[in-house]
């Protein structure tokens, strides 16, 4: 069997997500007639039927449905190529490292300086995402190296190595009647509204919760009253003024990555990597002399 064409992958997708071969020639920006001769060469090649004709539109057989999902991967796979080789073509080379606004725990600012001590060292450009960005701007290409925090980041599909373990707190704003405890545990959160993150499978009452995109947002909210947050330790030495933070005793930890896409661990990537190995050993180091 021949090999698949980004082209026809991409006409089959588009229909495939219009369930509409009007809809997806005009989302495509070409005529209807040759965007169904595409997909029906597109059947004889692969031998098995991808769409069930309708006078309203169509749906998908079992192997459309999975031509849709492998497809999507492919065409996201092929544009991440093609940022990667540009960026790799730059007269001069950067290293892009992501994060949301305090996802780094601290270790950010130390690691830059201890990689830019390495004879493999590039020029850094720090990327700052919303909320459970990281993993898709490593995965499309658009960055080299992330900083995620597990279990709100996926890093699944991505080489990783874990640079600390936190401890959890809640923040709530000062009126909170929750404020003054020394600690919380997690039942004591059982009345609260929480919020809720984007690329998360909703929880069972995502009505009632808000979605929340970024940390200023977030903060408002905590201020407002609307919502209490349980968030890493870490978030503490960023927290606003009128905000609290108490521990919460019995709440799992929280991990912080590095993580990068696989197979793309070059000498530049793989000395941010070693010093920010090497930064969080010391941070831990000075954690138990402490």
């Amino acid at each position: 069997m021949n090999r698949l064409e980004t082209r026809e992958l991409a006409y089959f997708v588009a229909v495939a997500r219009e369930r509409h071969f009007g809809r997806a020639a005009q989302a495509l920006g070409i005529a209807q007639p040759p965007l169904s001769r595409a997909i029906q060469q597109l059947e004889r090649r692969l031998g098995v039927p991808l769409l069930v004709r309708g006078s309203r539109g169509v749906s998908l057989t079992p192997a459309g449905e999975v031509l849709l999902r492998e497809g999507d991967h492919a065409l996201a796979a092929v544009d991440a190529a093609a940022r990667r080789t540009q960026r790799a073509g730059r007269e001069e080379p950067r290293l892009v490292v992501v994060m949301k606004p305090g996802g780094d725990s601290g270790l950010l600012p130390d690691t830059l300086a201890a990689y830019a001590t390495s004879p493999d060292a590039v020029p850094v450009e720090p990327l700052v995402c919303g909320i459970g960005e990281q993993a898709r701007l490593l995965r499309d290409g658009s960055a080299d190296v992330g900083l995620l925090q597990a279990p709100y980041d996926d890093p699944t599909g991505l080489d990783s190595v874990e640079l600390l373990e936190e401890r959890q707190i809640l923040v709530v704003d000062r009126s909170h009647r929750l404020a003054g405890r020394t600690e919380v545990s997690v039942a004591d959160l059982d009345d609260e509204r929480l919020p809720r993150w984007p690329h998360q499978p909703p929880p069972d009452d995502a009505a009632h919760r808000p979605l929340v995109h970024d940390a200023g947002q977030l903060m408002q909210l905590v201020a407002l009253g609307d919502v209490v947050v349980v968030l890493p330790e870490s978030a503490r030495d960023h927290l606003r003024q009128d905000l609290v933070a108490v521990p919460v005793v019995d709440a799992p930890t929280t991990r912080v990555l590095l993580a990068w896409p696989p197979d793309t661990r070059g000498r530049a990537l793989s000395a941010f990597v070693r010093a920010a190995v090497e930064v969080a050993d010391r941070r831990r180091q000075a954690g138990v002399a402490g």
